[in-house]
Order: C-alpha cells, then sequence, then structure tokens
C-alpha cells in the first residue's frame, strides 16, 4: 500500500462509486430501442442518470423522470423534475401525478421503459385513501425515525400508496414494460427497491399494521383509515403484473467486489464481512470494532494489512435531536469502540453521497479521531449519544462529501487494519 489510510479507504469508496455509475453499466443490459413508441419514466435518486444513459445509447426519448433536489441530469428527450427526499414535498406529488398522466396514454403496442433506484419511495407520492401530504411527511419521518429495517419500511410504504407495490406497472398495463432497477437493498429483492412500484408483492395490509406495532410508531387517523380499506398492491401473479420484466443491473455485491480487486492490486487483503448487513448502526460497529481488534492481535510484524468490508443497510433510532445518518452513526460509534487503537483505520459512506438527510455520504476514522475531538472540544461519547455524528466529524473535519454520486448501491464500510 502506496499512500495514507485516509486517502486508501476513500479510493475504495470511489471505486465503489464508479462501477455503479449508469452511464458504465446500464448500456449492457438495454436491448435495441423497440420499435414503435416508447415511453421512458423513472424515479430515485439514480434515475435522472440512468435516463443519460437510455439516451446515450438510444438518443432523445419522450418520458418523464422524478429524482432528488440536486441529482438532475441534461437529457434531450426525456423531462427530469426534481422532488425532496427523504421526506416528500408537494412538488413529489405534482411530479407523480404528470407520470400517471403520462402512462394513462399508453397502450398495448408500447414500451415503457421504467428506470428505478433507491429514493424511489419519498420521490413516487400518490397516498391511498385521505392521506395527506402533511400525514404522509409525518409517516415518513416516523419511519426514518423508528429503527426498522428497510424491507419493513417499504412494506408501509406500499400499502399507503397507490404506485408501489406493482401499482405503477398497473398503470401502464397493457402497454410492456421494461424495468431497470440499482439495487440499494440488503438482498437484492426487487419488490423492496424504492417499494417495489413495477413489482408485484405478497404482503398484506396486515403486515403493515403489525409492523407500525412492532416499532410503536404513532401516526395519523388517516393511516389506519387506509389500511382498513384495503390497498391495490398487486400479488406478484396478478394480469396487470403480466406484462413488465425487472432488472437488477446494478448492485452492491458488484460495487463491494470492485473495490477488494482495487484493494489486493494495492498488497492489501481482504475479507469480506457481506453485502446485506442490517442492524442498529451502533450495535454493528461494537461488533466490527471487537472483530477489527481480533484481527489486529493475530497480526504479526510483516504481514500485509488487511481490509474488512461490507455493505447493507443500516439503521438510527432517534434518540436525541442531532444531526446524523447510519454511516456517520457507526463511523463515530466504531471510533469510540475502538478507543484509539493504532493501525486500524475505518471509512463509512452512503454510495448516494447522502447519509440519512444530510449532503454528506459519511466519515473516516483513525486512531487520532478521539484526538482530534478533544482538541476541538468536542465530545464523542456526547455527540452518539444525540446522534449529533454529523456535527462531531464535521468539527474534528474527516466528513466525506462528495456531492452527488448519481446512484445508490447503499453503504459501503471499510476497517483497514496493519501490523
Amino acid at each position: 500500500m502506496t499512500t495514507d489510510p485516509s486517502k486508501f479507504l476513500t479510493s475504495l469508496f470511489d471505486r465503489a462509486v464508479e462501477v455503479a455509475d449508469p452511464m458504465r453499466s446500464l448500456a449492457a443490459y438495454l436491448p435495441e430501442k423497440p420499435e414503435g413508441r416508447v415511453v421512458v419514466i423513472g424515479a430515485g435518486k439514480a434515475s435522472a442518470r440512468m435516463a443519460e444513459a437510455v439516451e446515450a445509447a438510444w438518443g432523445p426519448c419522450e418520458g418523464f423522470v422524478i429524482t432528488r433536489y440536486g441529482y438532475g441530469r441534461p437529457c434531450e428527450g426525456i423531462e427530469i423534475v426534481e422532488a425532496a427526499h427523504p421526506v416528500p414535498d408537494a412538488a413529489g406529488v405534482a411530479a407523480t401525478n404528470r407520470l400517471l398522466d403520462l402512462l394513462a396514454g399508453v397502450g398495448p403496442d408500447d414500451t415503457v421503459i421504467a428506470l428505478i433506484s433507491g429514493g424511489a419511495s419519498a420521490l413516487l407520492l400518490a397516498p391511498a385513501g385521505e392521506i395527506t401530504l402533511v400525514e404522509k411527511q409525518a409517516v415518513n419521518a416516523a419511519l426514518l425515525s423508528s429503527g426498522a429495517p428497510i424491507s419493513q419500511m417499504n412494506v408501509v410504504r406500499k400499502h399507503l400508496s397507490r404506485v408501489k407495490g406493482g401499482q405503477l406497472a398497473a398503470a401502464a398495463y397493457p402497454a410492456k414494460m421494461l424495468s431497470f432497477l440499482i439495487s440499494d437493498i440488503p438482498g437484492d429483492d426487487p419488490a423492496l427497491i424504492g417499494s417495489g412500484p413495477t413489482v408485484g408483492d405478497h404482503s398484506t395490509v396486515e403486515d403493515a399494521k403489525a409492523i407500525l406495532a412492532r416499532w410503536n410508531m404513532d401516526v395519523p387517523q388517516s393511516v389506519h383509515a387506509a389500511l382498513e380499506a384495503g390497498s391495490g398492491v398487486l400479488a406478484p401473479d396478478a394480469e396487470r403484473a403480466s406484462r413488465v420484466t425487472n432488472t437488477i443491473f446494478a448492485a452492491p455485491s458488484q460495487s463491494l467486489e470492485a473495490a477488494a480487486e482495487l484493494a489486493r492490486a494495492s498488497g492489501v487483503r481482504v475479507e469480506m464481512l457481506g453485502d446485506a448487513l442490517e442492524g442498529e448502526a451502533r450495535e454493528v460497529a461494537a461488533d466490527h470494532a471487537v472483530l477489527a481488534k481480533e484481527r489486529k492481535a493475530a497480526m504479526m510484524a510483516g504481514d500485509a494489512p488487511l481490509v474488512l468490508l461490507s455493505g447493507g443497510e443500516l439503521t438510527v433510532t432517534r434518540r436525541g435531536d442531532g444531526i446524523g445518518g447510519p454511516n456517520a452513526e457507526y463511523a463515530l460509534a466504531l471510533a469510540l469502540a475502538l478507543g484509539g487503537e493504532t493501525g486500524i483505520h475505518a471509512i463509512a459512506c452512503d454510495t448516494d453521497g447522502v447519509d440519512g438527510a444530510a449532503e454528506v455520504a459519511g466519515a473516516v476514522i483513525g486512531p487520532d479521531t478521539l484526538q482530534k475531538a478533544k482538541a476541538a472540544g468536542v465530545d464523542a461519547a456526547d455527540a452518539l449519544a444525540c446522534n449529533d455524528a454529523h456535527t462531531f466529524f464535521g468539527k474534528i473535519g474527516t466528513q466525506v462529501v462528495p456531492g452527488p454520486t448519481l446512484t445508490n448501491v447503499n453503504d459501503f464500510r471499510a476497517i483497514l487494519i496493519e501490523a
């Protein structure tokens, strides 16, 4: 390894993001442009970049795509509209209505190309029943702060929506739909990516009710009323889901393996901890600190460095009023658990460039993290207690801020261990 630990770890993150860029990865999965009318739709933090990749392959196309503020891309024919994420806004409601109006005009001889990535859950916004935008925002905020895994959050979202859980595919029926997805979900289940707008689902309203109860979520009465009325979520074998083909073309495992190849090329050994880790960020960090110390203790002088790689999606149960996200909270908890152990550095970042609601991907830590904090007059334990990890790392200058990455294959974590 010829560079310093922080630069090395950041290079691994950059490589993980690079291989998931739709401009590099989508073209190989696109067929020749279909004959007849082709309509491109999409939603998610990577959807505008995906639309740009489609037009790079096929030329200007008719279409309408919704992405996060700041994540738009220049397209010739496809209209790109921006809306709020992770808490939805009125722009998302208006954009979703326009997208549904476009689909109302397609027929059995047309082809719809759907571009779906993480973030679609908040950006595709058509609340069920009498749920208002303000109430939907409250539900989303409750889900994000509950500590529930993303898979369970998305079950609730599906049954409170008119577009999720295969209902976007139903809106395009009887047109043929080719759906291309970037996975930000542990296990890469297409039904969970963006709450599965183009994928049928076996979950029920009873499942959604049980999740709300399990995680003690206080939601408006209109939510309970909408669930009692039933939902439009499609069964996987429903007729209106029969003309859809769903294809995942970028996933966390590919990005982790690309980072692993780069590490090996630098003379660093690699241990994969998995691409689908879930759990409370601070608890996973504590476990990883124990593992890192064990690996460090087993190393002999002269041994090649070792990097522990992992992906997935961690969660945070909100306990305080700080500014943070699961990656920064993991990094902060890891620094505390390591206690300044020499020879161990780490990075934890979200590949979409946004950790939680902050425009920060995550952070880098090392043996001097707690010393830097003391010099800056900030207390690591206090910051963790009030979920204020972004403020903490901002004050000691070790945040990772790449800006919009235009993709999203979930969390990226690397722990570098040197003898």
